[in-house]
């Protein structure tokens, strides 16, 4: 169940209210009696069943409450009512399926931002990729490919493709092409004070690293492996199945061919450079292609679920377009 907290116009309000009490997946909705500030206008909370929430959000936008109120929803973990229950009877598909595409937004817009904390954390995703290179250890290459936080714009960078929003799309492309960069630039410093000072060999080589090795050599498993975690990746992040996102984050090799591509830099072994960039640029590619895919089927299974939910009572109730409307107005 998702929970919505809305500030409704006065004007307004008993129109949110036949629209919500006339919808047959929502529950548990109340009206209080004192005014909400700050937008002005009256607070009516309620729930509605997760494969619905959307539809029952977009209803609310038709009524400008985004402009002229707010709304706030919630994800709910448990509920125990007959109410809900039948609720979520009513609204087609499962739970862990639907996509509640204002959270998506939400989470993808707020995992964009350019800011020093994600510079920090690609950096030192790096550096632990390029020790576990040295020291040829899985082990480290898995706790690089965790700590590192580019998935969360590469998933953004899907979602503005799918729902053509130029703006999120430029700021994921930012903040990849200053994390990537700076990450390798790092890598490639402290590998060179660590030849200095003699923390790793003079003559360092990876040819009887199987580590390095790997992350030099991209191949057509390589691409598939990161299509699927592409694909994974953005189900965890659109639906309730969160937990598997830690899986995806520790089978694609970004961060580790990003930190090899400054190893090899420093070493100037370009022949593992070159492959660790090529392979960098594929698992980029493919989990783009790959969740970008993934996303716009999600996507025209909700519009063909909006376009269902156009012809429901409720709106007619509300005094909002029918299904016939919006198309003859579309073409008109």
């Amino acid at each position: 169940m998702v929970h919505l907290r809305i500030v409704a116009p006065r004007i307004r309000a008993q129109t949110v209210m036949d629209l919500l009490c006339s919808t047959e997946s929502v529950c548990n909705v109340i009206r209080l009696s004192e005014p909400a500030l700050r937008p002005d206008g009256e607070m009516i909370m309620c729930d509605v069943a997760r494969e619905d929430a959307s539809v029952v959000i977009s209803d609310l936008k038709d009524l400008e409450l985004h402009h002229e109120g707010s709304i706030t929803l919630e994800l709910i973990d448990t509920a125990i009512s007959e109410w809900a229950e039948r609720a979520e009877k009513h609204a087609k598909g499962a739970p862990a399926d639907a996509v509640v595409w204002e959270d998506v937004e939400s989470k993808t817009s707020e995992q964009v931002e350019l800011s020093a904390t994600f510079l920090t954390f690609m950096v030192l995703a790096g550096l632990i990729a390029a020790v576990g290179i040295f020291q040829d250890s899985s082990i480290l290459i898995v706790g690089a490919m965790v700590v590192g936080p580019e998935f969360g714009p590469i998933a953004a960078l899907c979602v503005a493709l799918v729902q053509r929003r130029r703006e999120l799309a430029t700021r994921s492309a930012r903040a990849l092409l200053a994390g990537f960069p700076l990450a390798i630039l790092v890598v490639y410093m402290v590998t060179q004070l660590f030849r200095a000072i003699g923390v790793i060999s003079e003559n360092f080589d990876q040819t009887g690293h199987q580590i390095g090795n790997v992350i030099a050599s991209p191949d057509v498993l390589a691409f598939f492996v990161a299509a699927c975690a592409g694909a994974a990746g953005m189900l965890s992040l659109s639906t309730a199945k969160s937990g598997a996102l830690i899986g995806v984050l520790i089978s694609v090799t970004t961060i580790p061919a990003a930190a090899n591509v400054g190893v090899t830099a420093a070493y100037r072994d370009w022949e593992n450079f070159a492959g660790s960039a090529e392979q960098l640029a594929l698992n980029m590619s493919a989990i783009l292609l790959a969740g970008t895919f993934t996303l716009a089927i999600q996507r025209m299974l909700y519009n063909r679920r909006r376009r269902e939910h156009l012809s429901d009572p409720g709106r007619a109730e509300a005094g909002l377009p029918s299904h016939e409307e919006v198309r003859r107005s579309a073409a008109g």
